[in-house]
């Protein structure tokens, strides 16, 4: 039993070590083959305003370089290596200095609307889907979509109009009617805290505070009016 039981602990030592060393091999290739491979098809190959941090997977980073053409034409293994670079290194380095700001790329459209969204940080907005994510130059615009594709949402960001910070828009508050408008004119107002929400409606005249969950289709349209 107690020979049965030394066997045992040995081989899980030595599994255990393997496990390690093919980490550590893994890593140590990266740094010297695939980082090195993707900074230089980056570099040479595409766009330099991709932001990997405004993704929420290395695979939609995949797929998006591939669909919107943010490079030029790349095989498999260069296009592996490039996303990996990107996720594992850029993305490390751009999320020092984000700030908690919604990160936009500088070809990114808004779906309804078509203007540039990155133009206008003060209002960005975007939901985000398993694959895929789109930026809207405001909430109105994110409402008009989010009503027409509401399934298989992971997640909803927008930006406090106080603090400029990145907060999660289906917990936020959004002051409906003030004298503050957007770059699609009336607006819905986001705040992340309820009193914050109240005391920019006193201060803008404005007619109501609504949770996310309380805003209605016809409340979005409205501001159309």
């Amino acid at each position: 039993m107690l020979f049965k039981h030394i066997l045992l602990s040995t081989i899980f030592l030595i599994f255990s070590t393997n496990i390690t060393a093919d980490d550590t091999m893994s890593q140590k290739y990266k740094e010297k083959k695939i980082y090195p491979m993707g900074k230089k098809i980056y570099e040479k190959m595409c766009s330099n305003d991709i932001q990997p941090s405004s993704y929420s997977s290395i695979d939609e980073l995949k797929s998006n370089i591939e669909s919107k053409r943010l490079c030029k034409p790349l095989k498999k293994k260069h296009l592996e290596a490039l996303s990996i670079y990107l996720w594992e290194l850029k993305r490390d380095s751009e999320s020092s200095d984000i700030n908690d700001k919604i990160l936009v790329s500088k070809n990114e459209k808004c779906p309804v609307c078509g203007m540039f969204v990155y133009k206008y940080p003060t209002w960005a907005a975007q939901i985000f889907y398993k694959n895929m994510h789109y930026s809207f130059d405001g909430v109105k615009d994110l409402m008009k979509y989010y009503f027409k594709r509401k399934k298989n949402i992971t997640k909803i960001l927008v930006t406090d109009y106080y603090t400029q910070k990145t907060i999660d828009g289906a917990n936020a508050y959004y002051v409906v009617g003030s004298d503050i408008y957007g770059p699609m004119g009336n607006e819905f107002i986001p705040f992340k805290n309820e009193s914050d929400a109240k005391t920019f409606y006193m201060d803008h005249r404005a007619k109501k505070v609504l949770h996310f969950s309380d805003i209605s289709e016809e409340e979005v349209y409205k501001l159309d009016e």
